[in-house]
């Protein structure tokens, strides 16, 4: 529903993509630091310490779809390099860091902080850098294929990358978390109560933006995005949920697991693709498409799971 009020603010000429990149903005720089931050230090250490098999399967999860995603979009089906990379994302990056705090906080309660963490952390360690270093890539390329009258290209390469993600707030605020955590640090409920006024917008404030942008960018379906959604809603949390079974894994790590997995993907793949003016169209429509349909793929995996 808050999806749909941002696509008629859009539609109304409330809000145009550029304050729609703003408000993503916000919730990236404060919104969801906080929430994250206050969320952490509001679990129980012992319960956080012993959450590394549910850590390690969404690492896996997440990294491991994002590679295997974007060798098969380059070298299976011959997509250029920046397109197989945005691709990858909008696949393999669920939008837990947007979404999540609304989504997993109502199933799993404060114990959602952990998952939460986990999946900013490998979006913002990881995919994102590598993503943002395959565009820098892809667009060096095309500019010496085509170069422009004074133009050069400065790729920061994947170390750079992960240096300015590190200075990002939504990466280091759960890691001080965590380390307030081991260190046995309590802070009083006040504070906590504090940091949540504006944590708990996070999850509506990133919805409504990602209405706008939907708005701002016409929708359409192809196979790709078919494959898109049908890959970031369904195969990916399937195979998660198939894996674990097998391995025999307690029903509580998961439900978790699966659950994060199966958010649909995030806004970050169409902002990156309007910076880069790449794939807009078909990023806009994998998040809509995949957004849409998650209040059935969801459905379905939240009673595999119960």
């Amino acid at each position: 529903m808050t999806v749909v009020l941002g696509f008629i603010a859009g539609w109304h000429h409330d809000f145009d993509a550029k304050q729609a990149t703003t408000l993503n903005r916000m919730v990236m720089l404060y919104a969801l630091p906080l929430s994250l931050f206050a969320g952490m230090l509001g679990t129980d250490r012992a319960q956080v310490l012993s959450q590394e098999p549910l850590a390690l399967s969404i690492l896996i999860g997440m990294a491991g779809a994002h590679g295997i995603t974007y060798a098969l979009c380059r070298y299976v089906f011959g997509r250029d390099t920046m397109t197989a990379a945005l691709q990858a994302l909008a696949i393999s990056g669920p939008a837990v860091p947007f979404v999540g705090v609304t989504v997993l906080g109502h199933l799993f309660g404060t114990q959602s902080a952990v998952p939460i963490s986990v999946a900013s952390l490998v979006m913002n360690l990881i995919q994102v850098p590598v993503t943002l270093m395959l565009l820098s890539y892809g667009l060096s390329q095309n500019r010496v294929a085509s170069p422009a009258p004074g133009t050069a290209t400065t790729p920061d390469g994947f170390g750079g990358h992960i240096l300015h993600a590190l200075k990002e707030p939504v990466v280091w605020a759960p890691l001080f978390a965590l380390l307030l955590i081991v260190l046995n640090v309590k802070f009083p409920a006040q504070i906590g109560d504090s940091l949540n006024l504006l944590g708990r917008a996070t999850g509506g404030v990133a919805l409504f933006a990602s209405g706008i942008v939907l708005f701002s960018r016409k929708v359409s379906v192809s196979l790709p995005v078919v494959l898109s959604v049908t890959a970031r809603n369904l195969i990916i949390p399937g195979l998660m949920l198939g894996g674990l079974v097998l391995l025999g894994s307690p029903a509580d790590l998961t439900r978790e697991s699966v659950l994060t997995l199966a958010i649909p993907t995030a806004s970050i793949a169409v902002i990156l693709a309007v910076q880069y003016q790449t794939a807009e169209q078909e990023m806009a429509s994998t998040l809509f498409f995949s957004t849409l349909l998650s209040v059935f793929t969801m459905g379905m995996f939240i009673w595999l799971t119960s």
